[in-house]
């Protein structure tokens, strides 16, 4: 019998396989949009899904009739290692580029859904937010940490709950947000403090320069963007050198459709997966540890990690 890393070679070694694994790398797809990015029928997407899930390469989670699939978060250390070799092999060009391309317009649909929320809930995210999460979405605790010589970037402003917080400790408080109607209400609500500014931007691309920042936060964030490592990757590039991250987000969950309802792209994650994400982020001292449960919030769970970058 082959040793468990032949097997897994074996199974990158279709170009199609390879493929998917590159865009499910960096996010959840299901089979229908597989098929659409890589322009291939629902069965030859299906027939290779089930190759890769049989080597422990993906995984998928149910949400009605639909199945969701991802890259397997925890893959052991040699899997990693080979996985690294073949995507620096393959790069960014040709089919990868393409498909990349194709991607778009696919999660761009899943990015207006969470901003038509964002829309309409604006007026009323304070209460949303508390009922989920309870007091710890506040993250209070993680004001000891701040120099007062510091600027810190909240990414994801929202309605400026946190940023409101962090105004007294820090000498400059950057908040970034893509909803104009969350920063409506956050400018209504910060308009006292002379030390925050406010910037309209994708999380993406974020509108800070290079080591502007000493610390970035994203509180319950995480889980409404399309591409979590190209987020963490930009707080990597605002911070200084030994600039700190701190994040806050939801626990792994199957709480089903309610919450895509509500914008969210991703039912929360495990801990193995953010912590790979902020290692090739540029990240280190990366810590994940579990929030214990607020008895008065209804939503799911929550963690902290914090990192420095490197």
């Amino acid at each position: 019998m082959p040793p468990p890393i032949l097997e897994r070679l074996s199974a990158l070694g279709d170009e199609t396989r390879s493929r998917i694994l590159a865009l499910l790398e960096r996010s959840e797809f299901t089979v229908t949009e597989l098929a659409t990015v890589l322009q291939a029928s629902q069965p030859t997407v299906s027939r290779h899904l089930k190759t890769l899930a049989a080597e422990g390469w993906v995984e998928a989670r149910a949400d009605g009739r639909n199945r969701h699939y991802r890259m397997t978060p925890s893959l052991d250390e040699p899997a990693r290692a080979l996985w690294s070799i073949v995507r620096a092999e393959i790069g960014e060009s040709g089919i990868y580029a393409a498909d990349a391309e194709r991607a778009r317009p696919v999660l761009e649909q899943r990015r207006l859904r969470s901003a038509e929320f964002f829309a309409s809930e604006a007026g009323r995210w304070d209460e949303t937010r508390a009922r989920l999460f309870g007091s710890a979405a506040g993250m209070t605790a993680m004001l000891g940490l701040v120099h007062a010589d510091w600027v810190v970037a909240d990414l994801g402003v929202g309605t400026g709950s946190l940023a409101e917080a962090l105004a007294p400790f820090a000498a400059r408080v950057i908040g970034v947000d893509r909803s104009a109607e969350m920063l409506a209400a956050a400018e209504h609500r910060l308009n006292r403090y002379h030390n925050v500014e406010l910037r309209r931007g994708d999380l993406e691309e974020l509108p800070v320069a290079d080591g502007e920042v000493d610390l970035a936060v994203l509180g319950l964030v995480l889980h409404y963007v399309v591409d979590p490592p190209a987020v963490l990757a930009e707080a990597n590039r605002v911070l200084r050198p030994g600039g700190r991250l701190l994040l806050v987000d939801m626990r792994r969950h199957d709480r089903g459709t309610a919450y895509e309802e509500m914008g969210h792209v991703w039912p929360g994650f495990e801990d193995e997966r953010v912590e790979a994400w902020l290692d090739d982020a540029g990240f280190d001292a990366v810590r994940v540890v579990p929030l214990p449960p607020d008895p008065e919030a209804q939503g799911p769970l929550l963690f902290l990690a914090s990192a420095v970058k490197r």
